[in-house]
């Protein structure tokens, strides 16, 4: 097939891209620079200068490809409003990627024992109300002949596939660890996520791309754990001492808002059984903090 790729240049979307061209498949990805164009040649990836406001590239590139793969940004209306248009009637692949923050409750590190399902979302907060509209556009394009997938990926760790890029969540706490001495979590960190690792995670955009029923909702997961786990496993594996409590207001100033209260304070548990059943994927990971513990350093 021959893939168009937003985010190429990215953690997702370069893992995804590199993938594909080396299960044989032709790959233009969407690079902003010279430089990024370069790193995508090297990985035998076409890039195409330009960015998400580019409507009318967008378009043509969307018409011009087998399949197209939304990594670069969850929140860019404009840009899924083009690639929906290029692909209209055309019953070609729209993998759409979005995050389990949509289910997040921002608890300042407090644990919670819900567990969100696909088909079964709560409304979304006032932060995350633009992005839910999004995904729910993607899926209505199904009924304009769209073949049209949301793939929201849980905490996703693991070491890049592509470009050497770094993941969202983790790594933000291993770099305030490494600058201050002390590994940190938000609040009591009894806060969890559900989480995957990035290979598992390529594999099922893999699997959507040749299966994907039209309009499908995936949540992505294959196991789960509180920060205070993750922050005691990367200890460990620092040679530091115990993990702090950081109060929400420290870790703003840090990581700033959205990640403070959603990436790394909020509880986001979910379940996921669509891409198990209907793509048969098959994670082959579960553990975040054996991770952390044997290969994140």
């Amino acid at each position: 097939m021959n893939v168009f790729v937003t985010g190429a240049a990215g953690f997702i979307g370069g893992s995804i891209a590199t993938a594909l061209v080396q299960a044989g498949h032709q790959v233009t990805g969407l690079v902003r620079s010279a430089e990024q164009a370069e790193e995508m040649q090297a990985l035998g990836i076409t890039p195409v200068l330009g960015s998400l406001d580019d409507r009318a590239l967008l378009i043509a590139q969307a018409r011009a490809s087998d399949a197209v793969i939304n990594a670069a940004s969850s929140d860019h209306r404009g840009a899924v409003e083009a690639l929906i248009e290029g692909l209209q009637g055309s019953d070609k692949p729209l993998l759409h990627t979005s995050g389990s923050s949509i289910v997040g409750d921002a608890s300042g590190g407090k644990g919670s024992d819900v567990i969100y399902y696909e088909g079964h979302l709560p409304e979304p907060t006032v932060d995350k109300a633009a992005r839910v509209a999004i995904d729910n556009l993607v899926l209505a394009a199904a009924a304009q002949g769209v073949r049209s997938a949301v793939i929201c990926n849980t905490l996703i760790y693991g070491h890049s596939l592509g470009v050497k890029r770094d993941s969202v969540q983790l790594p933000r706490l291993l770099k305030q660890a490494r600058k201050s001495g002390i590994v940190r979590h938000v609040g009591p960190g009894q806060n969890i996520w559900s989480n995957v690792h990035i290979e598992d995670v390529v594999a099922l955009y893999l699997l959507a791309l040749a299966k994907n029923p039209a309009g499908t909702f995936y949540f992505v997961e294959s196991g789960e754990a509180a920060f205070v786990d993750m922050t005691r496993a990367m200890a460990t594996a620092l040679g530091l001492g115990e993990p702090q409590d950081w109060p929400l207001a420290d870790a703003e100033k840090e990581w700033g808002y959205e990640m403070a209260n959603y990436g790394l304070g909020s509880n986001s548990r979910v379940r996921g059984r669509n891409a198990r059943e209907l793509l048969g994927w098959a994670p082959k990971r579960s553990s975040a903090q054996q991770w952390i513990l044997d290969e994140m350093l």
